[in-house]
């Protein structure tokens, strides 16, 4: 498919989403509230993840197209600002909470995502893996109790974390283009519609109110952030470039998902 059609089915995905005013709603929640996403702890685990990530020679060899490069910059360096003196001091907080209480706030707010894990997976042709994200949902809400407990695991179903951006991609659609959002982080043309896509169409959060997903969405942010061991100020302070580096490791993070 060519460049200009994957942006082209893009940019209809988007004005498609922001027809009725609910997802108009959903599009300000994600760029007001996806705190948790790759310009904090997400761009850490991008960075750290050995399947996806060798080391930062390979990553700059990561090609992904940045017109807007100029832009993405200043927002990159607003996000990180966000992070360091926002996000992070009440993350640090956290941590007087014992480690197996953050873990399974974590484990509760991972389950609110996997039936739109298994509904990916089914439109992905892959009937095992949408089951296998079903079956940790019903398990893990029912046993686990409400998702806090993570049983699905100890009994072999291994978390997919399949989402609409991944089935996108297996239809052919590229990246488009790379996107820094503001209070967001990394995506791209495609990601961020299929993000918002994800969200809005998420059988559990379907019936809150804006602001309900706002508190959800921050909640398991700083739940998050509050059990990475600051590797994220480790992959930045070590780069001689940090927007290069983050870009390239999302990059690459982005294809292992989708090709594994």
């Amino acid at each position: 498919m060519a460049a200009a059609d994957q942006r082209g089915t893009c940019v209809k995905g988007i004005k498609f989403m922001l027809k009725t005013r609910t997802h108009r709603q959903l599009l300000a929640v994600m760029l007001l509230a996806g705190l948790c996403s790759s310009m904090t702890a997400r761009a850490a685990q991008d960075a750290q993840d050995e399947d996806f990530f060798v080391d930062q020679a390979e990553a700059a060899e990561v090609k992904i197209a940045d017109p807007l490069e100029s832009l993405n910059r200043v927002t990159f360096a607003f996000n990180d600002k966000v992070y360091r003196y926002a996000l992070k001091p009440v993350a640090r907080g956290l941590r007087i909470l014992p480690v197996p209480v953050r873990t399974s706030f974590a484990n509760f707010f991972s389950n609110l995502k996997d039936p739109m894990s298994a509904i990916s997976a089914l439109l992905q042709g892959e009937p095992r893996n949408a089951a296998s994200e079903l079956g940790r949902f019903v398990l893990n809400t029912t046993v686990g109790l409400l998702g806090f407990l993570d049983p699905a695991t100890e009994v072999g179903l291994i978390e997919d974390d399949e989402d609409l951006g991944q089935t996108m991609a297996s239809y052919g659609v590229g990246h488009g283009f790379y996107l820094v959002v503001p209070f967001y982080g990394s995506s791209s043309l495609r990601d961020l519609t299929g993000d918002i896509a994800t969200s809005s169409l998420n059988p559990v959060l379907h019936n809150l109110e804006t602001g309900e997903v706002v508190g959800i969405t921050l909640a398991s942010a700083e739940v998050n952030l509050s059990l990475d061991k600051d590797s994220y100020e480790g992959f930045y302070e070590n780069s001689l470039d940090p927007y290069i580096f983050f870009r390239s490791a999302w990059v690459q993070n982005r294809e292992g998902k989708i090709k594994k």
